[in-house]
């Protein structure tokens, strides 16, 4: 019996090993002497240090970008603000001119079910939005006892005339809500509420703590002076 000889093998060096150019696998079977020689394409087997050097530095970089921008989602803070005064288009510009003032803040209205929906990078900035927001004379609640819009502090007791202030009333029906929250609390005999004024005068013989609350849960935040 004829012995074939053992196939021929060039292989690359080991991983790691300096190079300067490519290396190739080429591999020869042994065939009858009436037929050519068939042999394998030749590949690229290794592709030396230095690119596999790059191709880690790529992925490592990749996978640093990717736990950056996790990282930063899940940082994101989001507050529903309910009970907000949202009349009409003019009161949610006036919302979103107020929440665009906060750098990295983001506000939605929905006017029907009278919410705002803050969106902030974190908590600090979502309570500079509630801030803004009481400031420009909206009130809601957040259900939320640590991100929440705060009420300013008003004395308990009767009292005859109180001026309001810091109110939000941009049109004709914000007035008419003004008056008809005022005209809940037991007591109230008259108001001087105008369109567009954010400031008036409540008259009788009532709680200035349940006139702030009122107005509260009408969507208006205010400060009084007694």
């Amino acid at each position: 019996m004829r012995r074939v000889p053992e196939a021929r093998r060039t292989v690359a060096p080991p991983i790691g090993s300096r190079m300067e150019s490519l290396d190739f696998v080429d591999i020869a079977f042994a065939m009858p002497k009436n037929k050519k020689r068939r042999c394998l394409p030749k590949f690229p087997f290794y592709a030396g240090e230095e690119s596999m050097k790059s191709i880690y530095i790529a992925v490592l970089s990749g996978l640093v970008s990717l736990a950056i921008a996790a990282g930063a989602t899940r940082a994101e803070t989001t507050v529903e603000i309910k009970g907000v005064h949202l009349c009409c288009a003019a009161c949610v510009k006036a919302v979103g001119n107020i929440v665009g003032k906060v750098e990295g803040a983001k506000a939605k209205c929905d006017m029907p079910n009278k919410t705002v929906t803050v969106t902030a990078p974190d908590e600090k900035t979502a309570q500079k939005v509630l801030d803004a927001l009481a400031d420009g004379g909206f009130y809601g609640d957040t259900g939320n006892k640590d991100l929440a819009i705060k009420q300013d502090s008003v004395s308990s007791g009767k009292v005859k005339s109180i001026t309001v202030s810091g109110v939000h009333n941009c049109c004709p029906a914000c007035c008419r809500a003004i008056k008809t929250a005022v005209k809940k609390v037991e007591g109230v005999k008259s108001d001087s509420a105008r369109p567009r004024a954010d400031s008036f005068k409540v008259d009788g013989d009532f709680d200035a703590a349940e006139l702030v609350k009122a107005l509260n849960a009408a969507g208006f935040h205010v400060k009084v002076k007694q």
